[in-house]
């Protein structure tokens, strides 16, 4: 028998990998102690995923999946959580706002507030707030990479930069400007410098 949850998270590419990687014996020392955790002023929510059993001082790492900022849920990515807690992270995985009902910078400004959210209250499920990594995965890669690269983002919401430590994005839009997909005409238009939308803008040699 196959429960309504589960049976939902067949229906895209992501939540069929996580359903499989359960199935297939991924959750085996892996728990997801924060569930639907609220931060930000725009009504977002965040899981934090760790080993089983006590757990101090881990490394932290913060995803977050791609979806063409328009959609996708971070309930979908649970392999990709317990994958990185093996790897020995706590792992926080947010959601953010998408287009139509909301545009650039609306996904800088909601990951922002996650690391916020992290460095103030990660400790409190094992992980070591001063040492934060940040991933994700096509839309989440831009995520990863603006806020790396361009520190207005973090520094509005009074977090110090530097406790970013290390920053994977993957397979994201990096240079993508003039926008030639509907989609990104929908999440960009409207910028007033679109170059200031662009990672590519922000990257040196020290970064």
């Amino acid at each position: 028998m196959v429960s309504l949850g589960s049976a939902a998270a067949l229906t895209s590419p992501p939540g069929l990998l996580s359903f499989l990687d359960k199935v297939m014996g991924g959750e085996n020392g892996v728990e997801r102690v924060g569930k639907d955790l609220a931060f930000g002023d725009h009504g977002q929510t965040l899981d934090v995923w760790r080993p089983v059993g006590a757990v101090q001082k881990r490394p932290v790492l913060i995803f977050w999946y791609g979806g063409g900022w328009a959609k996708g849920n971070r309930r979908a990515y649970g392999f990709a959580a317990r994958a990185f807690v093996e790897a020995g992270f706590v792992v926080v995985v947010p959601d953010y706002r998408k287009v139509p009902q909301s545009r650039f910078p609306a996904m800088l400004q909601d990951g922002a507030d996650a690391v916020k959210w992290t460095r103030d209250h990660v400790a409190e499920f094992g992980g070591d707030p001063d040492r934060i990594a940040l991933s994700g995965h096509s839309a989440g890669a831009y995520t990863v990479a603006m806020l790396t690269l361009d520190q207005r983002w973090l520094k509005a919401v009074g977090v110090d930069p530097r406790i970013v430590k290390a920053a994977a994005p993957l397979c994201g839009p990096y240079d993508f400007y003039p926008w030639t997909s509907d989609r990104a005409r929908e999440a960009f238009e409207g910028a007033a410098d679109p170059a200031m939308t662009q990672p590519i803008t922000f990257a040196r040699a020290d970064a």
